[in-house]
């Protein structure tokens, strides 16, 4: 689960200024790798690949600070 997000955001949302030897512990707004509407995109690819819904209250950076916070809450989905 973890590579799908990694490899998405490597190939469709990165920040052009950022290198991509990013890894899944990486701050994802916070370091610059994405930006609110790369966030936004990240998160209608997961709701689609992973067939589950995120409600307007769990899209919080709890949930999408790095992909592990992702892919624990997807898992918890």
């Amino acid at each position: 689960m973890d590579k799908t997000i990694l490899i998405y955001i490597k190939e469709q949302l990165l920040n052009n200024d950022i290198e991509d030897d990013f890894d899944a512990d990486d701050d994802l707004l916070g370091s610059g790798i994405l930006d609110s509407l790369g966030m936004v995109q990240l998160i209608a690819f997961v709701e689609k690949e992973f067939k589950i819904a995120v409600l307007p209250e769990e899209m919080i950076i709890e949930n999408f600070m790095t992909v592990n916070h992702i892919v624990n809450y997807a898992k918890s989905k």
